[in-house]
């Protein structure tokens, strides 16, 4: 998937839950390929959308696709349901289905907030995914990957005008942006999948405060370790011409 090969990553899910059917981030996992697909498509994840904040409020020219957004909420709700029920079964803690409950929540938050234009509700998803990512570290310290949900809801929230995170501070939402990017900093070190995605999370972060340099490592970085995404190189070949 982090070779945009989204057949391949299907099928590699659909084998995984033919073997697994009752393991829930198989669903989630193929949810997942289904909305990074749908961004790819759509362009969402190139640099200039998170970079220019004027992206967040600008109609995009390319609509959503209805049979992509089934496909998503198919697999998406099909892992929740498994991840729900792992969940009230396990007498102790299931961490793969507290892994795949973390993630259901952000990717709904990604969804709404970039696709959609939901922002309220992507926020909420966004600070229910935090408090499940804190329930799954709790359990297991070791999970990198959890750090993913909490830096993200920080590090987006804290870069609000004043009032906005003044507000979201009250309805119980993390605003600390410097904290949000050491949560994402944990995750890009010590993640297992989603490690890539807060590398690039970070090099976001450092084109948004003009780090050029920093960004141009991360994506160096992330072009030869997945050399069939063109989204590095292009991004990378952009960063070095605007010198």
């Amino acid at each position: 998937m982090y070779n945009l090969d989204f057949g391949a990553a299907h099928h590699t899910f659909g084998d995984w839950k033919q073997t697994h059917p009752d393991d829930p981030l198989g669903y989630v996992s193929d949810a997942a390929a289904y909305l990074f697909s749908e961004f790819d498509r759509m362009r969402i994840l190139q640099s200039e959308f998170f970079v220019q904040d004027s992206s967040f409020t600008k109609p995009k020219q390319v609509t959503p696709d209805p049979a992509a957004k089934r496909a998503f909420l198919k697999e998406l709700e099909t892992g929740e349901r498994l991840a729900k029920d792992a969940l009230a079964k396990s007498s102790d803690h299931d961490l793969n289905a507290m892994f795949a409950w973390v993630l259901t929540f952000g990717l709904r938050a990604d969804y709404d907030g970039l696709i959609e234009k939901k922002y309220l509700s992507s926020v909420s998803y966004m600070k229910t995914g935090r408090m499940a990512a804190e329930k799954l570290l709790a359990a297991d310290p070791a999970c990198g990957d959890a750090y993913v949900a909490m830096g993200v809801e920080a590090y987006v929230l804290g870069s609000k005008p004043a009032p906005v995170r003044w507000i979201l501070r009250l309805a119980g939402s993390n605003t600390d942006r410097e904290d949000g990017i050491r949560k994402v900093r944990l995750a890009a070190n010590g993640g297992r999948y989603l490690r890539p995605f807060a590398r690039l999370l970070l090099a976001v972060a450092a084109l948004r405060d003009q780090d050029v340099k920093t960004a141009a490592g991360i994506l160096d970085d992330l072009s030869k370790q997945f050399p069939r995404n063109q989204l590095y190189a292009e991004e990378l070949a952009r960063l070095k011409k605007a010198k």
